[in-house]
């Protein structure tokens, strides 16, 4: 038995009139209940609120305000809800709704929270079809995506498996519409700068990424050691298919070396107050030598920030090169910069701990 995660966009959930495509819907409830009838267990992360609201505003493309943005996933929500549900009962399989946002994953308690409630309602045979909280979430809906929040939530759950459906049939080198010759790119090993160059920009007027988010996410999946396919998600039978062992659309492999669940919160999950500029070798301590963060190797604190906060490391070229939580405040961490750890509780009046980033609360970025 494997755990996936199937990521569905907007583009592949509304026809060309913006309405939600029911048949569509009930083709992916088909497969997708079989995949769990085989033993797998599956949670759903699913754009449409926005565009289902929108008919139902009488809009004829998607809002720039952001209000009428949080209006239209309010009113679309309990839309894309229903469709799923009328579609999975067909199939004696129950969904549940779960709303989150990127606060949800910034506590850490929270984050748990989200995750244990996941995988309860996993344990009892549910399907959990997670959208972002677009109705309070401003920052969610301004630059945010539900491709970042499939690979979060992939990380979350401890997923084998993250399945994108697009409305292209893989990842190209140059975008297929534009460039009918364009050949397909059937694996992936590595993510370099050069291939998310190739992924290019924007999206459509429906949905919120491209291409370009698609292989972020598959970046932050990959880090987890989890297999990501990158399909058509207009085509019946593909996730099965896939499950089955046969190859379609684009396949991106991880390494080997993975990143624990806590570290990739840590990565990617956290938003940084601030950043700590350090000295050469202090970066090169952190990189090649897996050591923690000393007050000692710290030349310079920018932004605010509070103990149990997120903040990057930079080196002397500008580098974000890791990123952790502090045990000081940018306050005290300006304080000891440069100094011995003998010397932390001389200044300050007291100290936490020797390190001002101990090297289990610390995630490489390069």
């Amino acid at each position: 038995m494997s755990r996936i995660v199937v990521k569905i966009g907007s583009n592949i959930l509304t026809d060309a009139s913006g309405m939600l495509n029911h048949k569509r819907i009930y083709s992916i409830a088909r497969d997708v209940s079989e995949v769990c009838s085989a033993g797998h267990e599956v949670v759903i992360v699913s754009s449409g609120a926005v565009a289902a609201g929108m008919k139902k505003l009488g809009l004829k493309e998607k809002p720039r305000d952001i209000r009428l943005k949080q209006a239209a996933a309010a009113v679309g929500q309990s839309s894309l809800m229903w469709a799923y549900e009328k579609s999975f009962e067909d199939f004696q399989k129950k969904v549940a709704q779960v709303l989150l946002t990127r606060e949800d994953f910034s506590g850490r308690v929270r984050y748990l929270n989200s995750k244990n409630t996941l995988i309860t309602l996993l344990s009892y045979g549910i399907i959990p079809v997670i959208n972002e909280n677009d109705t309070v979430a401003t920052d969610e809906i301004k630059f945010g995506d539900n491709d970042q929040l499939a690979a979060l939530v992939s990380g979350a759950i401890d997923a084998e498996r993250l399945i994108i459906l697009s409305d292209v049939e893989g990842f190209y080198p140059c975008d297929p519409k534009e460039n009918p010759g364009a050949i397909k790119i059937p694996y992936v090993d590595e993510i370099t700068p050069a291939l998310e160059a190739m992924a290019g920009g924007a999206g459509s007027k429906v949905s919120t990424g491209g291409m370009y988010s698609k292989i972020l996410a598959a970046k932050k999946a990959l880090s987890y050691g989890i297999k990501v396919n990158i399909v058509s998600g207009r085509k019946k039978g593909l996730i099965v298919a896939l499950l089955n062992g046969s190859h379609h659309g684009t396949e991106f492999r991880p390494k080997e070396k993975r990143i624990s669940s806590r570290k990739g919160w840590i990565a990617y999950a956290i938003k940084p107050k601030g950043s700590l500029v350090m000295d050469d070798g202090a970066a090169g301590a952190i990189m090649k030598s897996g050591k923690s963060l000393l007050p000692s190797g710290i030349v310079r604190v920018e932004g605010s920030f509070d103990t149990g906060d997120a903040v990057y490391c930079v080196d002397s070229r500008g580098t974000r090169i890791a990123k952790g939580i502090v045990n000081y405040s940018s306050q005290d961490t300006d304080r000891i910069k440069g100094k011995r750890t003998a010397e932390i509780e001389k200044v300050l009046g007291y100290k936490y701990s020797d390190e001002v980033i101990h090297r289990d609360n610390l995630v490489l970025l390069v």
